[in-house]
């Protein structure tokens, strides 16, 4: 399958917008990035929305949902806000890299979006061709995003292909952060995780903050950027304000 005639989602059945979630540098007191969440055009969840994704639709999908990100983005003024926009990609809807990205890049041009502040970011829901995965993140590298590995520590491949590439960021997967504060082998993982990252100079954040004892003990550990309801739940269409122990932050 070729990337014409997808360009701006067309062939996707159901009208889609975005909730935005803060990711948090806890270090300043500031939103690092907000991702952006698929939700239906009413609000409803992004299973709703998930579920009516087929094989013959998923690139129609994966690009309306980054036309839209974007666009929503710029209304809501992130890149002015001096934070970035994280943008998920599904890698089996990606057929040519630099083809595919067509749409992505003509809605930051038409938005005045500058490319340095859009994170693509992927995980691996489903089997995937390391190479094929590698290509796509070495061409959006290239072109000056950023991109990052979520989900990391639950999926298929995520040594391997760390192994082969160094993205920006790296993304803990909240199982590996829940409780922590009272699962010391939790606790020892994410150590050597976060060790790991740091010398290969990428990013960590950890995600799926729920507890005030989760967010200390990562704190003790040294994680800079953070990320979830401990902090802020998404926000339909709009940004949400922040919370930090003993201080809030506005969007």
């Amino acid at each position: 399958m070729n990337c014409k005639g997808c360009a701006d989602g067309e062939g996707f059945p159901l009208a889609i917008s975005m909730a935005f979630q803060p990711i948090v540098d806890v270090t300043i007191g500031k939103v690092f990035a907000h991702e952006a969440l698929v939700r239906g055009a009413a609000g409803e969840g992004a299973g709703t929305i998930l579920a009516a994704v087929s094989e013959s639709s998923r690139y129609a999908f994966d690009q309306a949902c980054r036309v839209k990100a974007i666009d929503m983005a710029a209304d809501l003024g992130i890149a002015d806000k001096g934070a970035a926009l994280s943008i998920n990609f599904l890698p089996n809807a990606v057929y040519e890299p630099r083809a595919c990205i067509r749409a992505t890049l003509g809605a930051a041009m038409r938005r005045g979006f500058p490319l340095g502040a859009i994170i693509f970011e992927f995980t691996e829901a489903e089997k995937l061709d390391v190479q094929h995965v590698l290509n796509i993140l070495t061409a959006y590298k290239a072109m000056g995003f950023r991109t990052a590995i979520d989900d990391f520590g639950a999926g298929w491949s995520g040594l391997g292909l760390l192994s082969m590439f160094t993205p920006d960021i790296v993304k803990l997967d909240m199982e590996l952060i829940r409780n922590i504060d009272s699962r010391p082998e939790a606790r020892i993982i994410v150590a050597n995780i976060l060790n790991m990252l740091r010398e290969l100079g990428v990013t960590p954040v950890c995600e799926g903050i729920e507890t005030e004892g989760e967010y200390q003990v990562l704190r003790a550990l040294g994680v800079n950027l953070m990320q979830g309801y401990f902090f802020a739940k998404p926000r339909f269409e709009g940004l949400a304000e922040v919370r930090l122990p003993g201080a809030s932050l506005a969007a």
